[in-house]
């Protein structure tokens, strides 16, 4: 009996339920999934640049950096140059070491250069090498050499100062320095010179101390026209005089252990102007000499300062 009530029972709650109104279906309705799904744009991300240029050859594993330009560059950079910029012409002629000298070694390589100056100091040099000709300043001390002809110096407009102290120079050729326009510093200082030669008037420094000049190594009126000669040192060579007329211009004279016994009152002033007065020369060396300077003293009055050496 309970059996047949609950089946009638859930037979009017089915009607019921299918009696009810349903409602309409969406499915007109445009649905935009932009809407539902945000497709902005995210977090920018930077894309790799493609470099576009030559595959470098592989070798060993590795990749080969280096370019011709750059073994070139390196190669320029790293050459010593001649210092006069010349380049390599053929057999004999100044490469970027400079010109070739006798013992088969460009001038550069067996001396030094820096810039325009060519040192060549203890080399066992018996001769002067060729210079390149851009040289200013040229030192060789302490060598063999024992001669310097007109050769040696020859086209070098640029040369001012010439150091050979400490050679065995006993022979200078008359043309040795007279073709050089721009020279005004020259030491020969500890050779065995003879004869000094002419001398360009340019000079302003001039040092041939302790050589063999004795009373005949020095021409007549040597140093008359060199306006701008300040220092000459002449010091330890047997001199038995000093050579004048001496330029205004000078402001050392050093004579010191040579054979001079007497001075004369116009050596240094003018006797017939008492007004005279040579302010430049304040640096005067007599001492080691067979001289009392006392027996003269008219000879020092235009003078700033007396000369050292012998007084009683």
């Amino acid at each position: 009996m309970m059996t047949c009530a609950n089946f009638f029972l859930g037979l009017l709650l089915l009607r019921a339920f299918d009696a009810a109104p349903q409602p309409d279906p969406i499915y007109d309705t445009d649905i935009d999934f932009d809407d539902v799904y945000d497709y902005g744009e995210g977090p920018h991300i930077d894309q790799p640049q493609i470099e576009i240029g030559t595959i470098l050859p592989i070798v060993d594993g590795e990749a080969q950096t280096s370019s011709l330009l750059t073994e070139e560059a390196e190669e320029e950079e790293s050459t010593s140059k001649l210092i006069d910029g010349s380049s390599p012409q053929g057999p004999g002629s100044p490469g970027v070491l400079g010109p070739e000298t006798s013992a088969g070694l460009p001038t550069c390589l067996l001396c030094t250069c820096m810039s325009t100056t060519v040192y060549c100091d203890d080399h066992e040099l018996d001769n002067i090498p060729p210079l390149p000709k851009a040289t200013t300043h040229f030192y060789s001390r302490y060598n063999k050499i024992n001669r310097i002809t007109k050769n040696d110096f020859a086209n070098q407009n640029n040369l001012k100062k010439i150091d050979l102290t400490s050679n065995v120079i006993t022979e200078i050729d008359e043309d040795a320095f007279r073709g050089l326009p721009n020279l005004e510093e020259l030491v020969l200082r500890d050779n065995k010179i003879r004869q000094l030669p002419e001398l360009p008037s340019t000079m302003t420094f001039i040092d041939v101390s302790n050589n063999r000049l004795g009373r005949k190594g020095i021409k007549e009126e040597a140093f008359k026209d060199m306006d701008n000669l300040r220092h000459l040192y002449l010091s330890a060579n047997s001199l038995d005089h000093i050579p004048l007329p001496l330029p205004e211009s000078l402001q050392s004279l050093h004579l010191q252990d040579n054979n001079i016994q007497e001075l004369h009152e116009d050596t240094f002033c003018n006797v017939n102007d008492v007004s005279y007065a040579r302010r430049a020369l304040e640096d005067i060396r007599l001492d080691g000499n067979p001289i009392n300077l006392s027996n003269t003293p008219q000879a020092f009055m235009c003078l700033p300062r007396l000369p050292i050496g012998r007084l009683v």
